[in-house]
C-alpha cells in the first residue's frame, strides 16, 4: 500500500502547490488529506467487491485492469516522473490556485488515486478470514499515518531533503510497484484457469 500512496512522490506537488502557505497551514492539510485518503481507501476495500458484482465485474477481469493502471504507475516512478494516473499537470495546477487542497488534488487523486484504490479492492478480495481483512484495514491506516508524517515533515521545507535521494527511492518504489502489478495479472491468470 505504502508503495502504490507514495507520499514521497508527492512532497514536491505538495509544496508547489502550498508555496503561499504557512508551515501550520501545511501541516493542517496534510492531516485533513490523510485522513480522506483512508476514509475512501477503507470504504473501497470494504464495499469494492460488491459494487463490482452488481456491475457483474468479475475479480479477474478487475486485477487484469489493476495491474494496468499500476504498471503505467510504475513505469513514470522508475523515470522519476509523476504518473498522470495519480495527478495530472492541470490537476497540480489548479492546485496552485486553490486555497485549501486538502481533498482535492492532494487527498484524491494524489493519494488515494485509482491505483491505490484498485490496491485495496484487490488486498480485501484476497483476504481470508476476518484477521486479514483486519490487517489490511489496519495498514491503510498506518500508510495514512505514515504518509502525513511524511508530508509534515516536508512542510517546513525541503532544504534537508536531497533531489537525488528521492529520485533514488521513487524509482525504487515503483520497481516494486512494477513487481506488484506483475503479480495481480499473474494471480488473475492462475484465476482464469482454475476457473475454467
Amino acid at each position: 500500500m505504502f508503495v502504490i500512496v507514495d507520499p514521497i512522490a508527492s512532497i514536491p506537488a505538495f509544496l508547489a502547490m502550498t508555496a503561499r502557505d504557512t508551515p501550520e497551514q501545511r501541516i493542517k492539510m496534510a492531516r485533513l488529506a490523510c485522513f480522506v485518503a483512508a476514509m475512501v481507501l477503507l470504504v473501497f476495500a470494504l464495499v469494492g467487491k460488491w459494487i463490482f458484482q452488481y456491475l457483474g465485474i468479475t475479480m479477474p477481469a478487475f486485477q487484469m485492469a489493476a495491474s494496468l493502471v499500476l504498471l503505467l504507475v510504475s513505469l513514470d516512478m522508475i523515470r522519476a516522473q509523476r504518473s498522470r494516473v495519480q495527478e495530472t499537470t492541470e490537476e497540480t495546477n489548479a492546485g496552485t490556485e486553490k486555497e485549501d487542497i486538502a481533498i482535492t488534488p492532494l487527498a484524491i487523486p494524489m493519494l488515494a488515486g485509482p491505483g491505490a484504490i484498485s490496491t485495496a479492492i484487490l488486498l480485501h478480495s484476497q483476504a481470508t478470514g476476518w484477521e486479514q481483512c483486519l490487517a489490511l484495514y489496519l495498514c491503510i491506516v498506518a500508510v495514512c499515518l505514515g504518509s502525513y508524517h511524511i508530508l509534515r515533515l516536508s512542510a517546513h521545507g525541503v532544504q534537508w531533503l536531497s533531489p537525488i535521494a528521492l529520485k533514488i527511492a521513487i524509482r525504487i518504489m515503483g520497481l516494486l510497484l512494477a513487481a506488484m502489478a506483475f503479480q495481480f495479472l499473474i494471480n488473475a491468470v492462475a484465476a482464469l484457469r482454475k476457473a475454467g
